[in-house]
């Protein structure tokens, strides 16, 4: 495209909240911008009933914005606020448009919005294999570190763990202090880490449920943050464990075992057939482990970070998380 005629396009973008009414649109932007990027013979059901658009904005709609060309949507982007760590995606613009600056523009809300919650350390997951994603995201600081791996098995049969609780059974007076302690294990995992708005919001908008293992001393052993179904980020047939963590030190990998099978229980519970979770392969054990599970990988991307550190991302951690 000549130059003139790119700035003049470009001035023609408008960046706003996403609304709404904005949301079928914004969903099927989602589905066709990856179905086309990856090739899917009809990239309008990619993603099947997964919903990462709808349940996002329901999350924190303050975090959701949308790309306008003469007042239709073409483009968004979300942030997400876990505490002292902040990521963003899934970032999408209409493929027709693709290369003509809109991902910059979808870019600087979402950089503000982290600015604004203060986070100190930042990332997003995105394609390892394209060179046009990983310098778009360069520009703003963020550096590629490992692969990571979103991995799926089939349900098996698991016995109940002792110890599990779900955060959607707990009365409301009792739900304060399960975040309280959730918040304590992810501070021990990496200082300031919350995941209250994605407990919360799977709870509230009935995606799926929060497990809580409890420990000795009343702390927690792990927590794992589960979507499960249809119109949740899991899609039909499946249960998404969108985050997991035990309590770091001795013993953490029996804890971390402990764990998966609790995930996997809570799958036969809601009568759900597979397993997906992502996990960051610079967490070498947690991988090994979950490949002796019989987690086979799907989809495979690489975490970008701004600073250029590992942040929860190491050898000593047991962390399940892809951030897409």
């Amino acid at each position: 495209m000549p130059s003139a005629k790119r700035t003049s396009f470009a001035a023609s973008v408008s960046v706003r909240p996403l609304a709404e009414p904005d949301l079928d649109r914004a969903d099927e932007i989602f589905r066709v911008a990856f179905g086309t990027f990856l090739g899917v013979p009809e990239p309008e059901t990619f993603f099947g009933t997964a919903d990462y658009v709808r349940t996002r904005w329901a999350a924190d709609p303050q975090a959701a914005f949308a790309a306008t060309v003469e007042g239709e949507v073409v483009g968004s982007n979300f942030a997400a606020d876990w505490g002292s760590v902040g990521y963003f995606g899934p970032l999408t613009v209409r493929p027709d448009l693709w290369d003509q600056g809109i991902g910059r523009r979808l870019m600087e809300p979402v950089m503000a919005c982290l600015d604004t919650w203060e986070n100190r350390h930042l990332g997003l997951f995105t394609f390892a294999h394209s060179p046009k994603h990983l310098e778009l995201y360069r520009r703003y600081g963020f550096w590629p570190r490992f692969l990571t791996a979103i991995m799926k098995k089939q349900v098996a049969v698991r016995a109940a763990v002792p110890g599990r609780a779900l955060y959607g059974e707990l009365t409301a007076a009792e739900r304060p202090e399960a975040l309280n302690l959730s918040r304590a294990l992810t501070g021990a995992v990496y200082e300031g880490l919350s995941l209250d708005r994605e407990i919360v919001a799977a709870q509230a908008q009935g995606l799926g449920d929060a497990i809580l293992l409890e420990g000795a001393d009343s702390d927690l052993d792990g927590l794992a943050v589960c979507h499960c179904g249809a119109g949740s980020e899991a899609g039909e047939d499946v249960c998404f464990v969108k985050f997991g963590a035990v309590r770091p030190g001795p013993d953490s990998a029996d804890r971390f075992e402990r764990l998966l099978t609790a995930c996997e229980h809570l799958a036969v519970e809601k009568g759900l057939g597979q397993l997906d979770a992502g996990v960051n392969l610079a967490r070498q054990d947690a991988y090994r482990r979950m490949v002796d599970r019989g987690f086979r990988t799907w989809l495979q991307g690489v975490t970008m970070h701004k600073p250029n550190e590992p942040g929860y991302s190491h050898s000593d951690a047991y962390v399940i998380d892809d951030w897409r």
